[in-house]
Parts: C-alpha cells; sequence; structure tokens
C-alpha cells in the first residue's frame, strides 16, 4: 500500500519532532562505542601531511588536467569524455575534500585544511560557516529527525523513479543556489538559526554574498564572451557531474534505521575498489568516521581492521550494498515505519575506555592541592582523566614545557570528555567534534568550540604532578569567549 501524506515526518530541524528527540533522550546523548585500545587510538589519530598531500595532489592534478583537455578540445570528441571526468571530480570528488578537511584531519598543517576545504566548498556549493556548524549538529545527532539537518533519506522513501533521478542534481544543486541566494539577502530559516551560533551570522551572510558575487563574475564572462562554455566548467559541473557524490553518498545512512544511539544501526560500512576508494577518500568506512571522526581519513581502513569483530557485517562490495539499499528503500517507500534490521555482534571483549590514563587522587590538602601521579606516568603530549572526590573530573596535560588542567568536558558537547581528546600543538582536540583549546589558557582556538575551559594550577614537586583543586586559576570559566577562531 503506498504511503500517504499524513504520515510523513516534519524533518525540519527546530520543528515538532525535536521537542520528541528531546523527550526521548536522543539530544546531545550518550552512543554506543567500541572497545579500542586508548594508545592504539591516539596512534591512528595523529595528523600527517605527506597522505593528504598526496591525495589532494593527485585529485586536483586529476581535475584540471582533465578540464584542461575538455577546453582545449572544446567541440571535439574528446570533449565529451574529458568533460564527464571533470565534472565528476568537480561535483561530487570535491564533496569528499570538503568533508575531509571541514574536520581539520586530513592535514597537520591548519592552513592547508583551509585551502582544500574552501576550494571544496564552493564546488559543491557549501559556505564554509554554516555548513561547519551543520556538519557538526550532524555528528552530534546523526539521523536524529528534528535535530539533523543533513538527512537526506527521508520517510516515506520516494519511488525508485524518483530516487534513481537525482542522479543528477535536477532539485538539490537549485535548492543549494536558492538558499545561498536567501542567505546574501541576510535571511536565515527558524532551521538554520538552530544550529548555527547568533555570533556567526553575520560571518554566514558574508560568506552568501562572496559567494553570489563570484557567480555574478561568472555570469559577467558568460556576457562578455558570448557563451555558457565558462558554466560548463564552473557552477554546471555541481548539477551534471553530481552522480557519483549520489551513487557513493547513498552507501552512508540510505535504508537505515533513524532515532537510534548506536551507529552502527544508521550507518553503513562498504568495502570498495582502490579508485573510488580514492575518489571518496575512505568515507566508506563511515560507521568508524562517526566512531571516531577524530581519526583521518587514510587511518579509516586501519580503525575498521581495530573494531570490525563489534560491527554488522560489511557490504563486500558496492553492489552487495546497493542490493540492500534499494531493498529498504522500496520497502520504506510503502511502509515508512519499516526498520532495517541489522546483526550487531556480541561484545568478544572486555569494554576498554577511550582514555589512556585515568586518575582517582584522594581528597585535597588544607592548601587546597592533591597529590595526583608520579611525572613518569604520564608522557610528553598525553592526557591524562583524573576524577576528584568531589565528582568534579579533570584533564590532565603534560607538554613539552610543563603541565597543565583543564575542566574535563567539552563545553560544546558537554558529555564528552577531554581525555579521550588528541593533543596537537599545545591544543586539545575533542574527539567528539574537532573542536580545538588552547591548554594553557582553556581559550577555544578551533569552532565548534566555543565556550572556554575552565583552568587549575598544576606543578612538579619531587617528581609526582599536583593539581590545585581548591580554587581554579581562571575565575569565571564557562562565559563564551569573545571570539572562537575557525581553523
Amino acid at each position: 500500500m503506498a504511503a500517504t501524506t499524513a504520515s510523513r515526518r516534519d524533518y525540519g530541524v527546530g520543528g515538532p519532532e525535536e521537542a520528541r528527540a528531546f523527550d526521548a533522550g536522543l539530544v546531545e546523548a550518550d552512543w554506543w562505542g567500541p572497545a579500542i585500545d586508548p594508545q592504539r587510538l591516539q596512534e591512528l589519530s595523529r595528523r600527517r601531511n605527506g597522505p593528504a598531500a598526496l591525495n589532494a595532489g593527485l585529485y586536483f592534478t586529476l581535475l584540471i588536467g582533465s578540464g584542461v583537455l575538455a577546453w582545449v578540445t572544446w567541440w571535439s570528441w574528446w570533449t565529451v569524455p574529458a568533460l564527464f571526468v571533470y565534472a565528476t571530480l568537480y561535483g561530487s570528488s570535491g564533496d569528499a575534500r570538503w568533508h575531509e578537511c571541514g574536520h581539520g584531519t586530513a592535514f597537520r598543517t591548519p592552513v592547508l585544511n583551509d585551502i582544500v576545504y574552501a576550494l571544496g566548498g564552493f564546488m559543491v556549493m557549501r559556505e564554509p560557516t554554516i555548513w561547519r556548524w551543520s556538519h557538526t549538529r550532524h555528528h552530534s545527532d546523526s539521523i536524529i529527525v528534528g535535530r539533523d539537518p543533513e538527512i537526506t533519506s527521508f520517510r516515506p522513501a520516494p519511488s525508485m523513479f524518483e530516487w534513481f533521478s537525482d542522479v543528477v542534481s535536477w532539485r538539490g544543486a537549485p535548492l543549494m543556489m536558492g538558499g545561498i541566494f536567501r542567505r546574501a539577502l541576510g535571511r536565515l530559516t527558524d532551521g538554520e538559526r538552530n544550529f548555527v551560533p547568533e555570533r556567526d551570522h553575520r560571518r554566514v551572510v558574508a560568506e552568501a554574498r562572496i559567494f553570489v558575487a563570484i557567480w555574478a563574475g561568472l555570469a559577467l564572462w558568460c556576457v562578455l564572451s558570448w557563451s555558457l562554455v565558462p558554466l560548463a566548467f564552473f557552477v554546471g559541473p555541481s548539477f551534471y557531474g553530481v552522480w557519483l557524490a549520489w551513487l557513493l553518498g547513498n552507501l552512508q545512512h540510505a535504508g537505515l534505521q533513524e532515532d537510534v544511539l548506536d551507529h552502527r544501526l544508521n550507518s553503513r560500512t562498504v568495502y570498495l575498489n582502490p579508485v573510488f576508494r580514492f575518489l571518496y577518500w575512505n568515507m566508506n568506512y563511515h560507521i568508524e568516521h562517526h566512531l571516531f571522526p577524530q581519526v583521518p581519513a587514510h587511518a579509516l581502513p586501519a580503525l575498521h581492521e581495530e573494531i570490525k569483530a563489534e560491527l554488522p557485517p560489511t557490504n563486500t562490495s558496492l553492489f552487495d550494498a546497493y542490493r540492500d539499499i534499494i531493498y529498504s528503500v522500496r520497502k520504506q517507500h510503502r511502509d515508512p515505519t519499516w526498520e532495517a534490521e541489522r546483526p550487531l555482534p556480541v561484545p568478544t571483549r572486555p569494554e576498554v575506555s577511550q582514555e589512556a590514563l585515568v586518575f582517582r587522587p584522594g581528597p585535597a590538602g588544607d592548601d587546597g592541592w592533591v597529590d595526583v601521579c608520579a611525572i613518569d606516568s604520564v608522557e610528553v603530549g598525553q592526557v591524562a582523566r583524573v576524577d576528584l572526590v568531589d565528582d568534579r573530573t579533570v584533564a590532565l596535560y603534560r607538554l613539552s614545557d610543563g603541565v597543565y588542567a583543564t575542566s574535563g568536558i567539552c563545553t560544546h558537547s558537554r558529555r564528552v570528555h577531554l581525555a579521550g581528546g588528541f593533543v596537537i600543538d599545545g591544543q586539545i582536540e575533542c574527539p567528539k567534534h574537532n573542536g580545538r583549546f588552547d591548554i594553557a589558557t582553556g581559550e577555544p582556538t578551533r569552532a565548534p568550540a566555543c565556550v572556554a575551559l575552565e583552568c587549575f594550577d598544576a606543578e612538579v614537586r619531587d617528581e609526582r604532578i599536583w593539581l590545585a583543586v581548591g580554587a581554579t586559576a581562571q575565575p569565571g570559566a564557562g562565559v563564551p569567549a569573545s571570539s572562537a577562531p575557525y581553523p
């Protein structure tokens, strides 16, 4: 029986479904996590410029090379295959570069992530700030209806004809472009205001206007040259070059469950051939990416090997995955309440904390200081969790120039402990959203972090680390910082 209009859910962010999600305890909730050795997780999270430079270098070489070939052979038969390759790299693989560099994990050098993120974002018509916040919410409340602005598989599912017609972005691209024009006029929807902090609204408008200005320049180029050829190379591929992004993007969540707190039930991992893995930058390991977004794309296959015993059976190929997806989409077209059942393995090993070090010292002395541990217990570049007797929890860091301590819970996620994070360049990166804080000052240094951490005095006495817990070193912690620089 066909689904009726009455059975449709409201997928708008901040709509009536959001209240239901709050009531069900699905908002900013605790998610399932696998057992993994914390030291191994730190190794996998390590940033390097080399793998990303190789990937991005090859990608841009192919993009520019195919574009030049299409341009110089225009109106010959060589134009067709060259333009097909160029448009696919532009409209589809640009999405993967935008995504990975948006997490700030591809390159170790932040400015390189910035550059590729901006270029990829322009190619797929996504402004930097609003889409950074959108993707942050996607990782906070993945496929939670009323909260996640990046849900693309709706209930009831479309018919097969309608679904496959999106292989060309005849609906999606105009909507994206229309949204940019609307924001350029200074208008944000209620849904956008729900996940973008007010302090960034002006930035969102300014970035939309930059996009419109570039498009206006492109239109002027077409008028002056009396030709639509420039549109074939810029903007146009965002319409006709998205077929691969559609094909591979469906692997992520299509046909899977909504409103669950287990990424194994709402995300999918698929084994792909090396060419597709390159074009998609390993996002076929999508369960792994959602579980540990701090792990760079090049390390996702190794992460998969570490935790695959706790994951549902991995689809063995694109064909194997689409057999499941099409079956689920057809079912959800007829019955929007139908859910795909995925077999979950029984844990084969005891749960392992993702925090490498946990200390539980006794009460503080009269001077407010507490003896935490021997200095050798914490290696340089390592972060430890310190649980105090008064139920406060602290993140303790050992850097090359000394020891530091901050409040333990990320001020953005409000649930995730920073002891499971990654220390890089004097900053601690939250394992949930890749937001960063300066370890010495507690100040946010990378969005979505925007509220400072509380800092505590820490020092070394007689080869032991002591922590001042009677009073904070920086009163007023928790007050929003004046600015939270973006990477």
